[in-house]
């Protein structure tokens, strides 16, 4: 069995672009595609695109076509102030919300639980916003990317915890501090909860890390380090692969 890959946009899976084989679909209906071996593990990477619909889209692929026997998603992400984090750090994600699904009322925001009406029923267990994800493997992806990085005296900091998922990138300090207090998460991104999602619907382990490119505050892309955050994160994801190839 292989290892599904997943990221959003190419600039954050450059390291395995440049190692595993394109494979060649239909660009108009499937996400690009590589497969190929990385420290030994079979991998089948996916770029899915921006967003929930292209995560989940692409997950679905992967896990139809490919039968992988866990997935990681991976990429760049934006640490709410209050996580402690700094440009270029680690996170690794024990649960996966979303951050936006609910009402909207005149109390406030709640989320979908607030209807009664869960996004995904699996047996007898009711998803609503979260999703929690695979705790032994989350806890392998923290021990496994200290090994990544020398001791150094700004050697990124590496840590796990609720990641959220909207729809609009959070751009003022005031929704950052609103998301982070609704939800008790250290982070936000684009696509984590979808990919949560169809794993929890069909069985599949999955594990995310994410490279911080940004702290989530008034809006200034000045201060952000895609490529910093895309490449500590390879690195991490690529230190996992080792550690599950031992185990």
């Amino acid at each position: 069995m292989c290892i599904g890959l997943m990221s959003a946009v190419p600039a954050e899976g450059l390291f395995f672009v440049k190692r595993l084989a394109r494979v060649h679909t239909n660009p108009r209906s499937n996400p690009s595609l590589y497969t190929g071996r990385v420290e030994g593990a079979e991998i089948v990477y996916s770029i899915s695109g921006l967003g929930k619909t292209n995560a989940a889209h692409a997950a679905t692929i992967l896990i139809r076509d490919y039968s992988p026997a866990l997935l990681i998603n991976f990429g760049a992400g934006g640490a709410y102030p209050s996580a402690g984090l700094t440009v270029g750090d680690i996170m690794v994600a024990h649960a996966e919300i979303y951050g936006d699904e609910g009402v909207l009322d005149a109390d406030g925001f709640h989320g979908t639980e607030y209807t009664g009406i869960p996004v995904l029923r699996k047996g007898r267990k009711k998803y609503y916003n979260e999703f929690d994800l695979d705790g032994k493997l989350a806890k392998k992806a923290v021990k496994s990317a200290g090994s990544a990085f020398p001791h150094l005296p700004d050697t990124p900091k590496i840590r796990a915890g609720r990641f959220v998922t909207v729809s609009a990138c959070t751009g003022t300090r005031e929704r950052a501090a609103e998301l982070q207090e609704t939800w008790g998460a250290i982070c936000e991104n684009m696509e984590g909860a979808a990919v949560a999602h169809i794993c929890a619907l069909y069985g599949i382990p999955f594990i995310e890390i994410r490279g911080v490119s940004n702290i989530v505050d008034d809006r200034d892309r000045t201060k952000w380090d895609l490529e910093l955050a895309s490449e500590n994160c390879c690195k991490a994801v690529v230190q996992l692969l080792k550690a599950l190839k031992v185990s």
